[in-house]
C-alpha cells in the first residue's frame, strides 16, 4: 500500500507520546522543557520526511526535477535541446563598392543584435548579407522590414538596415522539462529498433525547434520514409522554416538505416476558421480564454492526415474559463485533411 507522509502535527504528537511512554511521571505541559523538545523533534522529523519525499520524486523518471531529469535523460543517450540562433538576411545601403566586413554587428532597438556571416560589397547602392543573431532564443526572430542599425559606423555605408524578405527565423528557446520528459518516457517505452517508427520520431524530436513529428512509411515508394515536422514554438509556426527542415534532414541522415531514403518536409497547413455564436458572457477575458483553449487544442490534437472532430472544438470552448454557453456554427462538421495536411487554428469569429 502507498506510504502516507505524517503531518507536522502528527509528528509532534508522536514525539509527545514517546516522551510520555518513557517518562510517565513527567507532565507534558506546553512550556515545559520536555514539551519544547518534543515540538523541536517533530519539526526536525518533518524536514527529514520532506527530504525523503523529494528524493522519492527524483528516483522516478516521470517525476524527476530539472537536474535529475537531465541525468535520467543522459543515461538513455538523450540531452536537452539547446536554444537555437535566428538567421536570415539583412539589406544595407550605401556607396557602391563599400566593403562590409564579416562579423559586422547590427543592433535592434530592443537590444537584439546580429552579425554578418561573410564579407559583402555594396553593388548598385545595396547589399544583401547573411546574418545570425548573437543571442539564441525566439526573441531574436524578426519579420521582414524590421529595422537594425550599425553598431559601429562604416565609411560609405548608411547607418540603418532592414531585414530582407523571409525575415530572421530559426531562433528557439532551450527545450523545457515537459518536452524532455516526454522524449525520455518515449525512449524508455519504445527502445530503438533499428529504424522503427518510434526511432524516426525520436530522431526528429531531438532536433532543436521541432515540437511534433509524423512518420510516413513508403512515402515515395518502397524503401523510402517521409518525416513531417512541426515547429509550434517558432515565429510563423507550426510550419518549420527551411533551416529547421535542413537540420532535421541532416541529422536523420546520420542515424537512419543505410537502406532508407528519408525525406523531411513541412506539412501542408489546413487552416480551420471557427465561428462562435452566442458566447456568454462575451467579454475580452472569455474571448482570450477561448483563444488559449483552442490554440492548445490544435497543438495537442491536430494530427497529420487525421480527422479533427468538431466535438473537440465544442468541448474546448466549453472548458474556457468563464464561459457558460456558446454554439459552434463554423465548421459545420468534422474537418477531414488530406494525408499531408495538418489542421491549424485560423480566425476566430464571434457572431
Amino acid at each position: 500500500m502507498p506510504f502516507t507522509r505524517p503531518t507536522l502535527a502528527e509528528l509532534r504528537e508522536d514525539a509527545f507520546r514517546a516522551f510520555e511512554a518513557e517518562m510517565p511521571d513527567v507532565a507534558l505541559l506546553r512550556q515545559s522543557n520536555v514539551g519544547v523538545i518534543a515540538a523541536v523533534l517533530g519539526g526536525m522529523m518533518h524536514l527529514q520526511y520532506g527530504y525523503l519525499d523529494w528524493i522519492a520524486r527524483q528516483v522516478m523518471a516521470d517525476t524527476a526535477e530539472t537536474a535529475f531529469l537531465e541525468r535520467w535523460a543522459l543515461m538513455f543517450g538523450l540531452s536537452r535541446k539547446p536554444a537555437s540562433f535566428a538567421s536570415g538576411q539583412i539589406v544595407v545601403t550605401g556607396v557602391t563598392g563599400t566593403v562590409v566586413p564579416s562579423g559586422t554587428r547590427l543592433d535592434r532597438a530592443d537590444g537584439q543584435s546580429v552579425a554578418t556571416q561573410a564579407e559583402a560589397v555594396v553593388a548598385s547602392g545595396t547589399a544583401t548579407i547573411d546574418v545570425q543573431a548573437l543571442e539564441s532564443g525566439p526573441n531574436a526572430n524578426a519579420a521582414a522590414g524590421a529595422a537594425y542599425a550599425l553598431a559601429s559606423a562604416i565609411v560609405g555605408l548608411d547607418a540603418s538596415a532592414t531585414v530582407a524578405a523571409g525575415g530572421l527565423t530559426g531562433g528557439a528557446a532551450a527545450e523545457g522539462d515537459d518536452s524532455l520528459r516526454s522524449r525520455l518516457l518515449a525512449r524508455i517505452q519504445a527502445p530503438p529498433h533499428g529504424g522503427s517508427v518510434a526511432d524516426y520520431l525520436a530522431w526528429a524530436l531531438s532536433v532543436p525547434g521541432v515540437t511534433r513529428a509524423w512518420v510516413l512509411p513508403e512515402w515515395l515508394g518502397i524503401g523510402t520514409v517521409g518525416v513531417a515536422i512541426a515547429a509550434d514554438d517558432a515565429e510563423g509556426g507550426p510550419a518549420p522554416d527551411s533551416e529547421t527542415i535542413t537540420a532535421a534532414q541532416d541529422y536523420i541522415d546520420t542515424v537512419r538505416p543505410v537502406t532508407a531514403a528519408v525525406t523531411v518536409f513541412a506539412p501542408e497547413l489546413l487552416t480551420v476558421n471557427i465561428t462562435i455564436a452566442g458566447l456568454s458572457p462575451d467579454t475580452a477575458a472569455t474571448r482570450a480564454a477561448v483563444a488559449a483553449e483552442l490554440a492548445a487544442l490544435f497543438r495537442r490534437s491536430g494530427d497529420l492526415g487525421s480527422v479533427f472532430y468538431r466535438s473537440w472544438i465544442w468541448e474546448s470552448v466549453s472548458l474556457a474559463a468563464g464561459v457558460t454557453s456558446h454554439a459552434i456554427t463554423v465548421p459545420a462538421g468534422d474537418v477531414e485533411p488530406e494525408d499531408n495536411e495538418l489542421p491549424v487554428l485560423g480566425a476566430i469569429t464571434y457572431a
